[in-house]
């Protein structure tokens, strides 16, 4: 590898982006775990964390944090208050900022960033590398419910997915950008959607396995009456998000 590449390679720049709610047993030390990965990133490189509508000191720490000694830390503050706006917003912000890859997870500390490096070291093989929850520290309830989904996706989509929803994703945001507006802002399940069209649409993607440790602290706020209703809703989205798929290919 020439030193041009090299060079390159190491002026690629970095958005970690994370939802945040009702996180403030959580949210310190997160973002001193993650923090670091961004040391060796390209300038434009930065920690995005979506706070609203946070009921507890979340965001007084995060602020707090910006203040002293994290100067590319973010909050985002402008969005709808639940997890998968969020989401969407974050990415569309990352989009926005030109950055050259974008890094999804949680702020509740199950995701481990020691493992993000494996990811990081791939990123020039694949447009999109995804997490793979192979062992679950969220219950056997949540691991049944994704193994549902992704039979679902594998009927309405014909696509075959291990984790649709992990929340421990690295993508090109160039390639992300095709796909982001097919979502409204208020979605709830971005990122099933996000793997889809990866899948769906033939990207060079990958799914290689993470662990996922229980929650040590706080309260999950999707529970599983919550994720049931969600579950109910999404299989009309999913039948609208088929229909205007299959029409692109006709």
């Amino acid at each position: 590898m020439t030193d041009i590449a090299i060079d390159k390679r190491s002026k690629d720049s970095l958005y970690i982006v994370m939802p945040a709610y009702n996180e403030e047993k959580n949210i310190e030390e997160v973002v001193r775990s993650w923090y670091p990965i961004l040391a060796d990133k390209g300038d434009n490189s930065r920690l995005v964390i979506a706070d609203h509508g946070s009921k507890d000191g979340t965001h007084d720490i995060l602020k707090m944090l910006v203040d002293n000694g994290f100067p590319k830390l973010e909050i985002l503050e402008t969005t709808n208050q639940y997890h998968g706006p969020k989401v969407i917003a974050l990415y569309k912000h990352a989009i926005a900022n030109k950055c050259d890859y974008v890094f999804q997870t949680d702020s509740d500390g199950q995701t481990d960033p020691s493992e993000f490096d494996d990811f990081w070291k791939i990123r020039e093989q694949y447009t999109g590398v995804f997490g793979n929850r192979t062992v679950r520290g969220d219950g056997k309830d949540r691991a049944f419910v994704e193994k549902v989904v992704c039979k679902l996706l594998k009927i309405y989509f014909g696509v075959n997915i291990p984790d649709a929803n992990a929340p421990f994703r690295l993508m090109r945001t160039d390639v992300l950008k095709k796909y982001i507006d097919k979502l409204d802002d208020d979605y709830n399940l971005p990122n099933i959607m996000i793997s889809t069209f990866f899948c769906y649409y033939k990207e060079d993607y990958c799914f290689k396995e993470i662990s996922f440790r229980p929650r040590s602290n706080g309260v999950n706020s999707i529970n599983m009456k919550k994720i049931i209703k969600i579950g109910i809703k999404a299989l009309g989205e999913f039948g609208r998000f088929r229909k205007d798929m299959k029409s692109e290919t006709v």
